[in-house]
């Protein structure tokens, strides 16, 4: 079969570390042209692994949550390859994890920064090329935390990502751009090289930690984690032509559990 990104321009932002990383690697090896996307200079060694293997790279640095540098990586990328043809909005991530009582608000505020405005930014961005294209799409990185414990921030700026899939996918289902995201359930990933939080967690945000990690294993039907490469799959599906009559979809990847 021919593979499923050849000849594709792809723009993967948060790509240095798990999720977005696992998917570079894999859409390089299905034949894609990447934009691979950080804030972290370790999204060079990437690169540099992906172009050892033949993969024609782009490599940017930029702050997501800033619009302003979401416009550039998008200029930059459209400049470079001509088109772009796939979006894959992986920038997000917990930053706290403690009953939303005992939030501050400067950390509310960072939580939905974090987790919803890289992919409003993002798909901002994106879409004058897409629809000047005739074609594109995007994927969302969300989560099924939208329904969990300790992470009221988290879950509310996940389920606005819902909302932004859903509409944006309604306004451009018939300009030929489809619009979906995946909820990701708890996923096994190495430990991250450069952490969301560097602060050294008490023992108490050290049990608030672990009663998600049990709700999370108790809601998943399956009862355990998932892995990257299951996210990966996932996601790619709705990346690829195989998705081309869906849009507008959150999709659950998450062992049973929908979020």
């Amino acid at each position: 079969m021919k593979p499923r990104f050849e000849n594709k321009v792809a723009v993967i932002t948060g790509a240095a570390q798990g999720i977005g990383k696992g998917v570079a690697e894999r859409m390089a090896a299905e034949g894609a042209k990447l934009v691979l996307v950080d804030r972290s200079e370790l999204v060079f060694e990437l690169r540099d692994q992906l172009t050892a293997q033949g993969t024609e790279v782009l490599t940017l640095t930029a702050d997501m949550e800033q619009a302003a540098d979401c416009q550039h990586v998008m200029q930059e990328a459209a400049a470079h390859f001509g088109r772009i043809d796939v979006l894959i909005n992986n920038v997000g991530g917990t930053i706290w994890a403690k009953p939303f009582e005992h939030y501050q608000v400067n950390e509310i505020e960072a939580e939905v920064r974090r987790s919803l405005f890289p992919t409003l930014w993002c798909c901002h961005a994106v879409l004058p090329q897409m629809l000047e294209q005739g074609q594109g799409v995007i994927v969302n990185i969300s989560s099924i935390a939208t329904r969990a414990i300790n992470r009221v921030p988290y879950g509310a700026a996940k389920g606005g990502v819902n909302a932004l899939t859903a509409c944006l996918a309604f306004e451009t289902a018939q300009r030929g751009v489809r619009v979906n995201a995946i909820a990701t359930g708890g996923t096994e990933a190495p430990p991250r090289r450069i952490p969301r939080n560097a602060a050294e967690q008490t023992e108490q945000e050290k049990a608030w930690y672990q009663q998600i990690i049990d709700q999370t294993i108790d809601s998943s039907l399956m009862k355990r984690y998932g892995t990257i490469d299951e996210q990966v799959g996932a996601i790619l599906f709705l990346a690829s032509d195989e998705a081309s009559y869906i849009t507008g979809v959150t999709l659950p990847v998450g062992g049973g559990d929908l979020g």
